[in-house]
């Protein structure tokens, strides 16, 4: 079954709230199983919004409208959506007792036109709101389903999770279930290659993969009568995903970010950590920071911006910087030894390169970043060759930083093991 999306209200069009309510519904009908292929938005007028329904009608078994349902003379949408299907306007008492006792609950006089919210198209199935004034409604006719529900996402999602998505999945009783694995350490083109078979051979359940600034996501998805049968299905497709990527797979907890696994890394094995960065000014440390309880392994991080700054709070020699220049492995390694020895902790993650737009060279062009990372003794170290703007340069960098940082977490354990 095909589903779309009509979104309603000249606040949206004019950027003065976010969307949210389209992306919402959007992954509850993909969840369902429910193929979208339009979605629109639409101001506060009739005429536009009476041609968008009724094309709508056209191609789509089953249109979802959000907004537009309130008390005032520019909320038109169930009006819009009645004239269409021809059905006329009647009262529903029970919608009409909600409206009462919800506004006597909090004090709120009750106007002329709230009673406006208690008419329903004939014939519909009314869903009362206990979040608000505004009733969702179901209007059917021999070839469409049209669902109308409230515009304030916490009347919306309520809503649609209690009573809409039930309604949904009876009419599709098999839903879509997807499961994300993250990678790092690895670009696009050759996690895709790893699994080309599998992408070929696909049905039920699917892969794919998706980049991301310094990471891959590679997506299951199963269709199955329930999240248990779906999941079961997936199970396969996973194991082999694992034994594939081994140690590049960070996470397959979507709410999981690579600064959170590195955290979980450090709180396991009891590490201390710090930072020591030039051409990234204290991104990487920003990341970490991201993380509630990273302050018991984070102590202090130095932005080394120039290579006094070099000297003076990480030791790096003279001679190296001098030699080899600020943007060369030797300094890398040299500020990843000195952070960890200013700090006293057990790893330091290091970066010094050229973010442009200006500074490069023929043999040090813009976007050529060296990293390294000292962990209980060892150190690692790479280089990379970014493209793009000063900030992607420095985003790139700093995805990077981050991976070179939790491998090396990873191979000092093995090592220290």
């Amino acid at each position: 079954m095909t589903v779309e999306l009509i979104c309603v209200g000249t606040e949206l069009l004019l950027g003065n709230i976010v969307n949210t309510n389209a992306a919402f519904i959007s992954e509850k009908c993909a969840m369902l199983g429910l193929s979208m292929y339009y979605q629109s938005v639409v101001g506060d007028n009739p005429g536009r919004l009476e041609e968008m329904v009724k094309t709508a009608m056209k191609r789509s078994d089953i249109i979802i409208l959000s907004g537009g349902l309130g008390p005032t003379q520019d909320d038109l949408t169930k009006e819009t959506v009645a004239k269409v299907m021809g059905k006329k306007l009647v009262e529903d008492q029970k919608a009409r007792q909600e409206i009462q006792l919800f506004l006597e609950r909090r004090g709120r006089t009750i106007t002329e036109n709230n009673w406006k919210q208690a008419l329903v198209p004939e014939g519909c199935q009314v869903l009362y709101n206990v979040n608000g004034t505004a009733p969702g409604l179901i209007v059917k006719d021999d070839n469409t389903c049209v669902i109308l529900l409230p515009g304030p996402p916490n009347e919306l999602v309520p809503m649609f999770e209690e009573q809409v998505y039930p309604y949904l999945h009876k009419l599709q009783p098999e839903i879509i279930c997807s499961k994300m694995i993250k990678l790092c350490g690895i670009g696009e083109s050759s996690a895709e290659t790893k699994i080309l078979d599998l992408v070929e051979a696909q049905t039920n359940p699917t892969v794919a993969p998706y980049a991301k600034t310094g990471e891959v996501h590679l997506r299951i998805t199963a269709k199955a009568e329930s999240e248990t049968a779906a999941y079961k299905l997936m199970e396969p497709v996973e194991e082999v995903l694992r034994q594939r990527f081994g140690t590049l797979i960070y996470t397959d907890d979507p709410q999981v970010t690579l600064e959170m696994a590195i955290y979980e890394l450090l709180k396991a094995n009891n590490l201390t950590v710090t930072t020591a960065e030039s051409c990234t000014g204290g991104l990487v440390a920003g990341r970490l920071i991201n993380v509630p309880g990273i302050s018991e392994y984070l102590k202090e991080g130095y932005i080394t911006y120039s290579n006094e700054a070099k000297q003076k709070f990480l030791g790096v020699p003279a001679d190296i910087l001098q030699k080899y220049g600020a943007v060369s492995p030797q300094t890398a390694e040299a500020m990843a030894k000195g952070g960890a020895k200013a700090a006293e902790v057990d790893v330091c993650i290091a970066v010094t390169g050229i973010a442009g737009p200006d500074g490069g060279s023929l043999e040090k062009p813009v976007g050529l970043v060296y990293m390294s990372c000292y962990c209980l003794g060892k150190v690692y170290t790479e280089k990379n060759q970014y493209t793009g703007s000063r900030s992607k340069i420095r985003e790139y960098a700093v995805a990077s930083a981050l991976t070179l940082l939790r491998q090396a977490i990873l191979d000092g354990m093995c090592f220290e093991n």
